[in-house]
This record gives C-alpha cells, sequence and structure tokens, in this order.
C-alpha cells in the first residue's frame, strides 16, 4: 500500500516509491525505494535512533547518480512508522531482536519490487547494531559499511552503572515506558541549537534537520524509554563479543564523536579480519551530514566498496 513521502523537505531524487509494509509480528513500517539506471546492486539503508526516510534524501541522490539503487526504512517506533507506547514521544521496543522483522520486511519488499542484486548494507548509529545482527543472521549482503556503528554508547564512568542499574530494574517494576535518565521527550533539534549541537559541524545540514520535524511534526521523536536503553545496553555488549560476520566491512567515526563511543567500535573491526577502520578529522556523529569534503571522502570510499569483491 502506498505510503505518504514528504517530498517537500527530503531533497530526494526523484522516482521514488514509498510503501507501507506490515512485518510478521504486524507492526507498520515505512519504506521508500529509488531505482538506479543499470544492476549495478542496491544500498539497504538503515537509519540510527530518531531517523526518518527523508533525512537522508541528499545521500540518496548520490547513491543513485553512483548507479547504486536504494531502499531506506522507518524503523518500528520511529519515522511515521507505527509507535510503540502511547507516549509517540519516546522511543520505544520490546526487544532489540525486533528490528529484524523489519529488515526481513524491507529486504522481501526490495526483492518483491524488483530491485537489483547484490545488496549493499550501509547502517548509521542505531541501524549499525541492526546491521550487525542482520549480517549474523546471515543475511545475504555482498559488503557492508557503517558510520559512527551503536556497538559501544559513550557514558561516564558514574552514569554507566546508574543506566544498567535503572533499565534493569524498570523491566520488574513496570517502569519500562518511562523516559531514560538525562533524556527529554522533547526532540533533540527543537531544543538545542545550531552552534551547540554534538551531531555535525555542519550547521546548514542540522538546520535543515529542525525544518524537517517543524514542517512534519509527526516525524519527530524524543529520547529512548528504560526499556530502549536497557535493550540496547545489552545488545551492544552481545555484538562486542560475537565472532565477525564473513562479510567486507568498512567503517567510518568521527573525530569529535560524541555520542557512540570509538573505542568499542575500533575493539570490534580490530576482531573483524579485512575490516577497515576511518577516522574522519573534525567530524561529529552524523558523518553523512557533515561538511561537503567530509562527505565527498565517505561516498568515494563507499563508491569504492559497493563493488564485488
Amino acid at each position: 500500500m502506498k505510503a505518504p513521502f514528504y517530498a517537500d523537505v527530503a531533497d530526494a531524487p526523484e522516482g521514488v516509491s514509498c510503501h507501507w509494509l506490515t512485518t510478521s509480528d504486524g507492526v507498520q513500517i515505512r519504506v521508500a525505494s529509488w531505482r538506479a539506471e543499470g544492476e549495478r546492486g542496491t544500498v539497504l539503508m538503515m537509519p540510527g535512533r530518531t531517523e526518518y526516510i527523508e533525512k537522508y534524501g541528499p545521500l540518496v541522490g548520490d547513491l543513485v547518480r553512483m548507479g547504486l539503487s536504494v531502499i531506506v526504512v522507518d524503523w518500528r517506533g520511529q519515522g511515521i512508522a507505527e509507535r510503540l507506547l502511547p507516549n509517540r514521544a519516546l522511543g520505544h521496543v520490546k526487544r532489540m531482536s525486533d528490528y529484524q522483522l523489519d529488515v526481513a520486511a524491507m529486504i522481501a519488499h526490495a526483492d518483491e519490487i524488483g530491485l537489483p542484486r547484490p545488496h549493499y548494507l550501509l547502517g548509521h548509529s542505531m541501524g549499525g547494531g541492526i546491521g550487525f545482527r542482520a549480517l549474523e543472521e546471515g543475511r545475504d549482503i555482498a559488503a557492508a559499511a557503517f558510520t559512527a556503528p551503536m556497538w559501544g554508547i559513550k557514558l561516564s564512568a558514574a552514569m554507566r552503572p546508574v543506566a544498567w542499574g535503572l533499565s534493569s530494574l524498570a523491566r520488574p517494576f513496570g517502569l519500562s515506558a518511562l523516559l531514560a535518565p538525562t533524556q527529554q521527550a522533547k526532540a533533540y533539534v527543537l531544543r538545542v541549537a545550531a552552534e551547540e549541537n554534538t551531531l555535525t559541524t555542519h550547521l546548514p545540514s542540522y538546520e535543515r534537520l529542525t525544518r524537517q520535524v517543524v514542517a512534519h511534526p509527526d516525524l519527530a521523536l524524543g529520547g529512548p524509554s528504560l526499556h530502549w536503553l536497557n535493550e540496547s545496553l545489552r545488545e551492544m555488549r552481545r555484538i562486542q563479543m560475537a565472532p565477525a560476520p564473513k562479510v567486507p566491512c568498512l567503517t567510518f567515526i568521527g573525530e569529535l564523536e560524541a555520542i557512540v563511543d570509538p573505542a568499542d567500535i575500533a575493539r570490534r573491526v580490530e576482531r573483524w579480519p579485512g575490516a577497515e577502520l576511518v577516522i574522519c578529522p573534525g567530524a561529529k556523529h552524523e558523518l553523512l551530514i557533515e561538511r561537503p569534503e567530509i562527505r565527498q571522502d565517505i561516498l568515494s570510499r563507499l563508491d569504492q566498496h559497493f563493488r564485488p569483491h
């Protein structure tokens, strides 16, 4: 079934096909796809927490110009996919593994509409964690790339036991739907000035995110629930201990990263035979909307990586 696509704020190329999908557990998610000329393959774009399809419009244009088709997803609980709590401002999921049901629906749809294989995976932040598990589960992915993947989260020594303790206690006491500590229900881009943001050094890109959620408030999402926090902490610990997937991997992290943990990412890459870690000088968390020179370097590397290995 056709789904809305907010072309007025997406800066995306023409030719979008946007659909509602129902996952195997009955959750409604949204996907959008673009078909490039030729049969080079399709990028499965896996966004981060709070994100939505329209954010990636410019990236889609870059990939399509490379000859790569693209499909992007609104994960359950964010964008205009089905929200999982009565308070739609809170990010929430029952189990991190549930996102794999969204991945399965996304890939099945890509095949159904005839997007070309091979498939290449591009995961940002939370999408990097989801993408890692998708590789573990044996999805047919020719090569994977990650930007600031959520394989560890930056917490102070004092906050780490608090995050683990509170989020774990929330389960038996029925408090899982409460907002995680230090988080706010209002979307980050609506409460933090561009000059103070920890996402990107490219202020026009940050201001674009703000315009998107102002124009379409249903895209906005605030902080995560205690349950989401506990699930994510468990998942990141699991990822650190997991065997490396047998898939070529290219990972980017910003020199000024303040959200995910660069040390955890480096440790994960070190134990992944043939994987490469690229440190982007002067960049923050949102590498795909960073300054043009940073984006161009990443895109050039992706263009080389998303080819037969």
